[in-house]
């Protein structure tokens, strides 16, 4: 999540993003809070992982702030199947940490 506040927007509270997700990893390794990064990854991969089972297929965003994870909201426009950078980021943790 880019916020805590609920704002209605796509970028805040409860949705998750990819590169957010990619971000905070890196940031708290190159930080040397190695457990921290591998911890976020793990749980983005189960997120998505979880989502994928039920649906079969990735999306843009999601709905992390807790619970089972579900498409994320709000926004300007309808919320897109098979984004981009959701795959890249996917497809790179999977070859760092293996499949969840």
């Amino acid at each position: 999540m880019a916020t805590e506040y609920e704002t209605g927007e796509q970028w805040d509270k409860p949705n998750g993003w990819a590169p957010l997700q990619w971000m905070a990893i890196q940031g708290f390794k190159r930080y040397g809070d190695d457990m921290l990064g591998d911890e976020i990854a793990h749980n983005w991969l189960k997120t998505v992982n979880h989502f994928y089972q039920e649906h079969h297929k990735l999306i843009e965003k999601y709905h992390i702030s807790g619970g089972t994870p579900r498409e994320g909201g709000g926004g300007e426009y309808p919320l897109q199947d098979g984004f981009g950078w959701t795959n890249g980021v996917v497809r790179r943790l999977i070859g760092l940490y293996g499949e969840p």
